[in-house]
């Protein structure tokens, strides 16, 4: 089907939101973007995307897509003096790609509804390389005439695009998602430093572990960073410690008790109390090791990362 939809994209400087808008344009789509630091997306016009000033100004845009931090990051850039939804019309469909909360995404879904603006809940799970190499996961809710509109977009940054269902749905999934991954890194963390105390490398540990019945994308995917310990940021402490509040903020609602979750996210808030706020969460592994009294070293060993 032809990309015909003019395209907006908010939050297009950050790592994820870059990469996904890039292959927007790359597919031939009308693009232009925004960013609150302009700098981070002028090299996107060298692919052929038009820069913007404000969220406001990409108002006449067919779709507009955002991919921001936080929840109050989701409610300034559409409904704030410069919002998306404050200019003179109104795009047809907004989608939503952050992993914001369920009560600020159905504020802004009201408030695009009154603006005759349809609105898609869509998180993704992966970043930036997961997105280069076209393995982007979408899961997306809002009204079913909205998915479709959206679904080639979607099918355009990524390799599957799952609906399910009306509202909010998107977020919780999402939400569950990320707890997960935050769980299964501090337990990567935990028994790779503790095969390497009893005497075996890492990258030999994980290299098993990731060919067994347990191993998985993800695990393969991090192994890079734990045997090299390269913390070049994919998703930092902060953002994760995040989306465990949000997580544990809807079980508390729902009566869910989550006590691994709980446990991980005060790992990742010392994580972030002790200044790693810019780095890859994986730092949670040198954490795991001081805590262990072992001084880890890279090993310097290539590693296939399953990408």
């Amino acid at each position: 089907m032809p990309l015909t939809h003019t395209i907006g994209w908010i939050g297009a400087g950050g790592r994820l939101g870059f990469s996904m808008a890039k292959r927007l344009i790359e597919a031939g789509c009308d693009v232009s973007v925004y960013n609150r630091t302009r700098s981070k997306v002028e090299p996107l016009a060298a692919f052929g995307a038009k820069v913007v000033d404000t969220p406001r100004d990409l108002a006449d845009r067919d779709i507009v897509f955002s991919t921001v931090s936080a929840s109050d990051d989701l409610i300034a850039v559409t409904q704030g003096p410069n919002g998306v939804l404050r200019g003179d019309s109104s795009p047809q469909l907004l989608v939503d790609c952050s992993t914001v909360s369920e009560e600020a995404s159905a504020q802004v879904r009201e408030a695009a509804a009154a603006r005759g603006t349809a609105m898609l809940s869509a998180p993704v799970s992966g970043n930036a390389k997961v997105v280069s190499v076209g393995r982007l996961t979408i899961v997306a809710s809002g009204p079913r005439e909205a998915f479709d509109t959206a679904k080639p977009y979607l099918e355009a940054v990524g390799s599957g695009v799952t609906w399910v269902g009306e509202g909010e749905h998107a977020r919780m999934v999402k939400i569950c998602h990320n707890l997960m991954l935050g769980v299964v890194a501090q337990c990567l963390a935990e028994i790779t430093v503790l095969a390497e105390k009893g005497g075996v490398s890492r990258h030999d540990f994980l290299e098993f572990l990731n060919d067994s019945v347990v191993g998985s994308t993800f695990t393969r995917y991090k192994t890079p960073a734990y045997v090299n310990l390269d913390m070049t940021p994919t998703f930092t402490p902060v953002l994760l410690r995040k989306d465990l509040d949000l997580g544990l903020e809807a079980a508390g609602k729902l009566g869910v008790p989550l006590p691994v979750t709980a446990v991980t996210r005060e790992i990742l808030n010392d994580a972030v109390e002790r200044g790693h706020t810019e780095c890859d969460f994986a730092i949670i592994l040198d954490m795991q090791a001081e805590a262990s009294g072992l001084d880890l070293k890279p090993e310097n060993v290539e590693v296939d990362d399953g990408l």
